[in-house]
């Protein structure tokens, strides 16, 4: 329950909210301490979870961060229905309504965004179950157990599939007569006495044993298709006991309600600062609040030199969409525009930029945002460049400032967050049991200490050895843990872009 002064705040706010055509969650706010907000933070913004190092660890940077000035968390909410959302206790009035703005900016992204569609409506339960199972598995197995098991999972949590839920991967069970149907062999189109010379009957009987040792070959394979979703494949096959079972899919369901928010990162924050802004400085913001606003807002959309802010990209180009769809700068009739002051000061006046930035914010996440809708201008216009370590010089410098390597590098930065790409290839490698994974190489290695505890930690899961293929050095290895020792050997001699 917020006290007089602040529910005054929110209800105001939550005017404008409904003024302006959001359609957020109903949203519970709640008054902390920074000990507190820290606390919650470290628990990724739920008030409990299950017992673990890491939240410790994330708690203790917090809460220096903030004793020493060196950051402050402004406001927290939850994709839940109800949203959870957290003020800080010692924010002055501005900050409040500012935050609650924010907030219900958020709550209208995850209740409309589609790629939380299938999330969690009710993940503080969920969370406060997973709690409760984990303590009695404490309870039963003891503390160090259950958490050198949690550190083996937790190190695997993006080796899903953040796409599954919208794409069916499986083929449905063929029926009895769609598999006789699939093991016939396509015959062109013949009159009767035509038969034999268009569909011979050796080429009929070579092409129905090829078919036939091919599906030989895919029932002997294992898994039939290469399969994403490195955990829910564990889940299922690995050796595992009926807790570590519970553990593992315990840390893949909170995997992926967490990964639409790193697909939507930029989105998200700059539709919430968007609106914040909007609402502030058009209805909510006092003459006396201007300066302190002002000051924090730059704040929060600074970026120094090399640095990234989804908030300051983000909240940029939904303002850079809105006034393109608004002006008509958009359509083969502009692209096609070779007179550069005609382009610069093309106004057709259309006033579909509202509209625009709401279709928008339903149907896109961070990688098509961005695909679809950075421009030329809007790079110049916002300085960004590529940088990178020049080894020669022992410094850090500008590459480039051209459009494509700028939009390359934001897009290989923000798809699968950055993470690789992994797949399981072979659960029977050589008929031995071993596990085999492929990495879809985007040009960038692995990082090889990284590979290496990752294949540490899946062999102590899937209990036989463990390995990856990859390009390495622009070779192709398979890198390997047996349970003893690292391994690594090139598989082919051929020049990877050739295999």
């Amino acid at each position: 329950m917020l006290p007089p002064r602040l529910e005054a705040l929110r209800q105001q706010i939550r005017g404008y909210v409904r003024e302006f055509c959001l359609e957020p969650f109903e949203v519970i706010f709640e008054i902390l301490d920074y000990k507190q907000i820290s606390a919650v933070a470290a628990y990724g913004g739920f008030p409990t979870r299950y017992p673990h190092w890491r939240f410790g660890m994330e708690f203790d940077r917090l809460d220096k961060g903030y004793t020493y000035g060196m950051q402050r968390i402004y406001e927290m909410v939850i994709n839940n229905d109800p949203c959870y959302a957290y003020l800080l206790a010692s924010n002055p009035d501005f900050d409040q309504k500012t935050v609650m703005a924010h907030v219900y900016a958020h709550s209208d992204f995850f209740k409309n965004n589609l790629w939380f569609a299938h999330t969690n409506r009710k993940m503080m339960d969920e969370i406060a179950n997973h709690s409760s199972r984990i303590r009695s598995y404490i309870d039963r197995f003891g503390l160090d157990v259950v958490e050198e098991f949690a550190d083996m999972a937790l190190s695997l949590e993006n080796l899903v599939d953040p796409h599954s839920p919208y794409i069916q991967r499986k083929a449905k069970p063929m029926t009895e007569e769609e598999k006789r149907q699939s093991r016939e062999v396509p015959k062109m189109k013949a009159k009767k006495y035509m038969e034999r010379y268009i569909n011979p009957q050796e080429y009929v009987e070579e092409q129905r044993q090829k078919m036939k040792e091919e599906e030989e070959r895919l029932e002997r394979r294992f898994p039939p298709e290469p399969v994403r979703d490195v955990l829910q494949f564990l889940i299922e096959h690995a050796p595992l006991k009926d807790w570590q079972q519970d553990v593992l899919s315990i840390i893949r369901e909170e995997a992926y309600y967490f990964a639409p928010q790193w697909m939507t990162k930029v989105m998200n924050e700059g539709w919430a600062t968007y609106w914040h802004s909007k609402i502030m400085t058009e209805r909510a913001l006092l003459d006396s609040e201007l300066v302190d606003y002002a000051d924090h807002y730059a704040g929060v959309v600074a970026a120094g030199p090399g640095q990234f802010n989804p908030y300051k990209l983000g909240v940029e180009l939904f303002r850079d969409v809105e006034d393109r769809w608004n002006k008509g700068k958009f359509g083969p009739e502009y692209v096609n525009c070779e007179n550069m002051t005609a382009k610069a000061e093309w106004d057709m006046k259309l006033g579909l930029g509202k509209e625009k930035i709401f279709q928008v914010r339903r149907l896109y996440n961070d990688v098509t945002f961005i695909d679809e809708f950075l421009t030329p201008e809007f790079v110049v216009e916002q300085k960004l460049y590529t940088f990178g370590y020049n080894k020669q010089r022992e410094r850090w410098e500008i590459f480039s400032r051209n459009f494509e390597k700028v939009k390359q590098q934001l897009l290989m930065s923000l798809t699968n967050a950055g993470s690789p790409f992994i797949y399981v290839i072979d659960a029977n490698f050589d008929n031995r049991g071993e596990l085999v994974l492929q990495h879809r190489h985007e040009g960038v290695d692995l990082k090889l200490d990284y590979a290496q505890h990752t294949l540490q930690n899946l062999q102590r899961i899937w209990t036989r050895p463990v390995g990856i293929i990859t390009i390495f050095n622009e070779k192709i290895v398979l890198m390997r843990y047996d349970g003893r020792e690292q391994s690594m050997q090139e598989i082919s001699s051929e020049k990877p872009e050739e295999v």
